[in-house]
């Protein structure tokens, strides 16, 4: 196993806040980028927002800032400007999520910032791009609404529901992630960087894709596997439905706590098995059921009749039963399930993390695997707590430290 990682090597210079912006470094950071967070000398807004103990960074900031350090430079000021100057010089990538055209206030135009390094790798997120939406301010769930996630969950008979699922933050981040790496690697061949950049919208679009594949289904009549009883001009919202070739579904399972479900999809070939399972194998063979067309039709019934059995036992009894049968299903796990999970512990799914004023804190691990690059998930960086080394690195000294912090520099 190789010792080096991945991008070893590889500078990040991390002007990136909140979620969206931080959830791609760590990920580069993960994989064996030099990740440098450069924050106001207040620091990320982050740090001090959603806090649970009262002298600590939160964690929507830990979790988001693991394998990082972090340098504090007032950007407004003549000399961060100059200090931000050497650190783009020396930077493979610049990453950030400002709002649209702050970098550019700054003066730091991509048109500088090539002049400066041509091989620079300039990328951004963005709420929209160019055109009648390109100025609006973005965030995760006006990235859903806008992107065509929130008009597609939740019931036919309820309103436009947002996911917990951070799709529009998170979900952009690791599409800009893609992007860098195509660019890194492009670089390789050209010796030039470039610019990348991803809307939040589009990256939200994207996961919604297979709607838009309905859309256009609609034209040739209503969507047999969804159900709904009426079918307008849009895509409706369809509830616990697939969406898919393969019907499924969510059903109760016992005791009866608002995630004690399953979500269980009958495959053709699963039939069979399932009618036997829950008591009723003459469906097997009925010609009113034995087909998935003749089932199509009656697809809430078939499932109430799985509800029957399914709630007289624990949905990890009925995953263990359905899974011995080779038919797909999984229980639905709240997130306090998730962070206790053996199995996802085992798998570096989710991870403890030691922390100097935390303790300890839980997080995800990094969910991209490299056999010859495996990751260590470290803790965040205090504020400011590389200043020294970082700059130290650029020829300023300890006693210009002190003066830079003394003016508001640093």
């Amino acid at each position: 196993m190789s010792s080096q990682r991945a991008l070893e090597g590889v500078r990040v210079l991390d002007m990136t806040h909140v979620q969206s912006g931080p959830s791609c470094t760590q990920i580069l950071a993960w994989l064996g980028a030099d990740v440098i967070k450069l924050e106001a000398p207040t620091g990320d807004i982050t740090r001090q927002q959603l806090r649970d103990l009262p002298d600590a960074d939160s964690l929507y900031f830990t979790m988001l800032n693991c394998n990082k350090r972090s340098i504090t430079l007032n950007l407004k000021s003549d000399r961060g400007k100059e200090i931000f100057t050497d650190l783009v010089k020396d930077a493979d990538i610049l990453v950030e999520n400002f709002a649209p055209g702050a970098i550019d206030r700054m003066g730091f135009t991509w048109e500088r910032l090539q002049l400066l390094n041509p091989r620079l790798i300039f990328a951004s997120i963005k709420g929209f791009g160019p055109g009648r939406y390109e100025n609006f301010k973005a965030y995760e769930v006006v990235a859903q609404a806008m992107g065509g996630a929130m008009s597609t969950t939740g019931f036919e008979d309820g309103p436009p529901t947002a996911t917990g699922a951070q799709i529009g933050d998170s979900g952009t981040g690791i599409h800009l992630v893609a992007g860098i790496l195509a660019a890194l690697f492009q670089r390789t061949h050209t010796g030039k960087g470039q610019r990348v950049t991803v809307a939040m919208q589009e990256a939200v679009l994207n996961l919604t894709r297979v709607k838009l594949r309905d859309q256009q289904r609609l034209t040739h009549g209503p969507l047999r596997e969804y159900p709904n009883e009426h079918f307008g001009d849009e895509v409706p919202r369809s509830g616990n439905a697939s969406g898919g070739g393969q019907p499924g579904w969510a059903l109760r399972c016992a005791p009866g706590g608002p995630n004690d479900y399953i979500y269980v999809i009958v495959q053709p070939p699963g039939w069979a098995p399932i009618a036997q399972l829950i008591g009723r194998p003459e469906l097997a063979e009925d010609p009113d059921w034995a087909t998935p067309a003749a089932r199509l039709d009656k697809l809430d019934k078939m499932f109430a009749l799985i509800e029957q059995w399914t709630e007289q036992h624990t949905k990890f009894e009925v995953m263990d039963k359905l899974n011995a049968l080779n038919v797909p299903c999984g229980p639905i796990m709240s997130t306090r399930e998730l962070i206790e999970d053996e199995t996802l512990a085992d798998l570096g799914a989710v991870v403890e993390v030691k922390h100097p004023q935390r303790g300890s804190f839980k997080t995800v691990g990094c969910p991209i695997k490299l056999s010859d690059s495996p990751v260590q998930v470290e803790t965040s960086p205090g504020l400011g707590e590389h200043n020294s080394v970082i700059y130290g690195s650029l020829g300023i000294d300890t006693a210009e430290l002190e003066e830079l912090k003394a003016a508001g520099v640093i």
